[in-house]
Formats: C-alpha cells, structure tokens, sequence
C-alpha cells in the first residue's frame, strides 16, 4: 500500500457518516490499516489549535498512534498542519463544520479534513489532505 492509498482511505474517513466509520474501521483492520474519525465545527481562525487537539486527540484513542511517541505526534500534527493550509483560503474568518479523517499504514499516516465553510446560508465545501511518513521501528 502506498502513500496515495492511505490518503485515500483518510479522505473516505473525512466524508463517512457515523454508521459508515463504523464499518470502514472493521474493513481498513482487515488490510492492517489504523483508522480515526472525528467531527468539527467552529469560527476557523480561533479554532486551529482545537482542530490540531481533535486530530491528536483521535490519532490515540483510536490506536492509529501510541499514546507516548513525540515522533508519531509530530507527524500527525505537521499533516494536520499541512491540511490546514490547504483550506485556510477559503476558511479564513468564516465558520467551519465536518469531519477530520486520519489513516496510518505502515509508514505512511494521511489526515484529511473535509469541511463546510459558510457565512449564514452562503455555504462552499473546501478539502484539504497532508501526508507524513514515519520511521519504521523493527525490534
């Protein structure tokens, strides 16, 4: 599996419903893929420090990363840093609201966001993915 297919199976997360995630966590299990998914919704601006929590937050709960490792946080915070400029353009002093997927394969690990940015009911959709690969611990 390459870089190309985790951030696929991370943009699938970003746009999945809650029964959807549910599923694709027991699909991406079966290929050894670790999965997360996690909601959000706010002014973007004040929000980027939230949204780079959420992401960590959810990166461990759900096993994608050790609880303890600076060098698997770091690459889950500089690809959700990396995402976030990718919609910052649009998002910019504007409400946001979606989902943030993250996929970890092996060395590769993907978080893609996928948003709602509006004003009242003027409403764009705006997607942004980063990629980070990590070391390959062998004991």
């Amino acid at each position: 599996m390459e870089s190309i297919d985790v951030a696929k199976i991370a943009i699938k997360m970003s746009l999945s419903t809650r029964s959807e995630e549910t599923e694709f966590k027991k699909l991406y299990a079966k290929d050894n893929v670790k999965v997360a998914a996690v909601d959000f919704g706010g002014d973007f601006l004040n929000s980027i420090k939230k949204i780079i929590e959420r992401t960590l937050v959810a990166a461990k709960r759900e096993g994608v990363i050790e609880e303890e490792t600076h060098v698997l946080e770091g690459a889950v915070v500089g690809a959700t840093r990396e995402a976030l400029s990718q919609v910052m353009q649009k998002a910019l002093g504007l409400n946001v609201g979606g989902k943030i997927g993250i996929a970890r394969y092996g060395e590769h690990i993907s978080v893609a966001m996928f948003f709602g940015v509006g004003f009242l009911n003027l409403n764009e959709v705006v997607i942004g993915v980063g990629h980070r690969s990590l070391p390959i611990i062998k004991n």
